[in-house]
């Protein structure tokens, strides 16, 4: 299974020309001195480079599917995570009061602010945008939009909210489920290309998978097939 590899040849070249090798004492431990910082290191921490294979497409028509679908994940993931944040904020202060009034009241102080910093955004997407959004919202919480409303309001304004978006074909109970679903992966397999370039900010997803299996998956089946043991 390919893992997380650390490439970096510039990086290494600066390191080769700005590092030397000190022991100490009898136990030949190897310290980097780097120019521009007096503390010894045994190792340098990298960022984590993820290594991502070239998409393939079985058709013109398959390809721009994958545009399209890349530019609305583009354009609503900032709103999610806005979301993972906002909920994440939330609930760390919420840990801090032991009032249950002052709780209740600033849990309504969240909830508004939420919602006047999302609604007139909110009202110009379409009904795929929205849909996106609300798998990338369980994507970075781990809880269905339906569940995070029900969770701030209340089950019956929740169920409104879900026979309302029932309207526009959007569910608020819909999972971000890149195993079982193509559209999950690819929306995952833009992220990570996006997190990569710097275009949008890197969150990781609170739903467990791995991203290298599921590209062995849905684009080289093959593969999986010929690591099956013969019976």
């Amino acid at each position: 299974m390919q893992k997380i590899l650390y490439i970096l040849m510039c990086f290494l070249i600066v390191l080769v020309s700005q590092a030397q090798e000190v022991e100490q004492d009898s136990t030949e431990v190897t310290y980097l001195i780097i120019k521009g910082d007096s503390v010894p290191r045994t190792q340098i921490d990298l960022d984590e480079v993820m290594l991502l294979q070239k998409l393939k497409f079985d058709s013109k028509k398959d390809r721009i599917r994958y545009l399209i679908l890349r530019k609305k994940t583009i354009k609503v993931y900032p709103y999610a995570k806005m979301a993972a944040d906002r909920l994440d904020s939330l609930n760390k202060r919420l840990e801090t009061i032991t009032n249950k009034g002052d709780k209740r009241r600033y849990t309504k102080l969240i909830q508004k602010y939420i919602e006047g910093e999302f609604s007139d955004e909110l009202k110009k997407l379409t009904r795929t945008e929205g849909q996106i959004l609300v798998k990338l919202i369980h994507r970075q919480t781990g809880i269905t939009t339906f569940d995070l409303v029900k969770e701030l309001r209340n089950g019956w304004r929740a169920f409104w909210y879900n026979t309302t978006a029932s309207m526009f074909d959007i569910s608020l109970k819909e999972r971000f489920d890149p195993l079982n679903n193509k559209e999950d992966y690819l929306i995952e397999d833009v992220l990570q290309r996006n997190f990569q370039s710097g275009r949008l900010k890197r969150q990781k997803s609170v739903i467990p998978f791995d991203f290298y299996d599921l590209t062995n998956k849905w684009l080289y089946p093959d593969k999986l097939k010929d690591a099956k043991p013969e019976q």
